[in-house]
């Protein structure tokens, strides 16, 4: 058997070395990439269509291997619900950015907006101990629950805004609730043709919270 010659040695070491850093530096890269977790009800689920045809997936295509996106939504929560659960899914996830929708149940069951205020804000604060910045996903509710309800219930989300200084969409289907062709038979849920158009509502609000933890401007082609 032939020795090895001291250059040969010196090159293995090199390429291992290499090969060593390569391995930590994509490590680093993947651990950098920040996540983020959607706390919602049906209109996040993608409840009716299929879950890939959803705007949480798009979000998720969207960003690619830049950020991490955990769906938490669940069909018919309502902000209890979320406020019971989310403890747990902080501590699971681990999120740089929480992005909550929900109050949409509340309102249609005529729950007190004061109930769903204080649901939401406890959300907001533990989101915010857990080390996470917070986007806040406003509903409508029809107006025939009535003028002062639904006045009070949006008010929420206003007021919450502002309360926590937070970014928010003050209505995630914009665009959307009064076109017939983008809403499903039963009115009040979105289509599979909606969802990129939900999309962009949310993402102007979303993208400078992306970019503070670091993740680049999408391309032109992404959106």
């Amino acid at each position: 058997m032939e020795r090895t010659s001291a250059v040969e040695l010196r090159n293995w070491r090199f390429c291992a070395a290499l090969l060593g850093w390569l391995l930590l530096a994509t490590a680093a890269l993947a651990g950098e990439r920040p996540t983020l977790m959607v706390m919602g009800d049906s209109l996040s689920a993608a409840y009716n269509i299929d879950r890939d045809q959803g705007w949480v997936q798009g979000l998720a295509d969207r960003l690619g291997e830049r950020a991490v996106v955990v769906n938490a939504s669940i069909s018919g929560e309502t902000t209890s619900g979320g406020a019971t659960r989310l403890p747990k899914l902080l501590r699971q996830h681990d999120p740089d950015i929480v992005l909550l929708e929900l109050g949409g149940n509340d309102g249609l069951r005529g729950l007190p907006p004061t109930q769903m205020h204080d649901n939401l804000a406890q959300m907001i604060e533990a989101s915010q101990q857990a080390g996470a910045e917070v986007l806040l996903l406003g509903i409508d509710i029809p107006p025939n629950y009535g003028a002062a309800y639904r006045e009070a219930f949006t008010g929420v989300y206003r007021d919450l805004a502002d309360q926590y200084d937070l970014s928010l969409v003050p209505f995630l289907l914009e665009g959307v609730a009064l076109n017939d062709a983008l809403m499903q038979n039963d009115g009040i849920h979105p289509t599979a043709d909606a969802q990129p158009k939900i999309l962009d509502n949310v993402w102007p609000t979303l993208e400078p919270l992306l970019k503070n933890n670091g993740v680049k401007q999408a391309a032109a082609h992404d959106r």
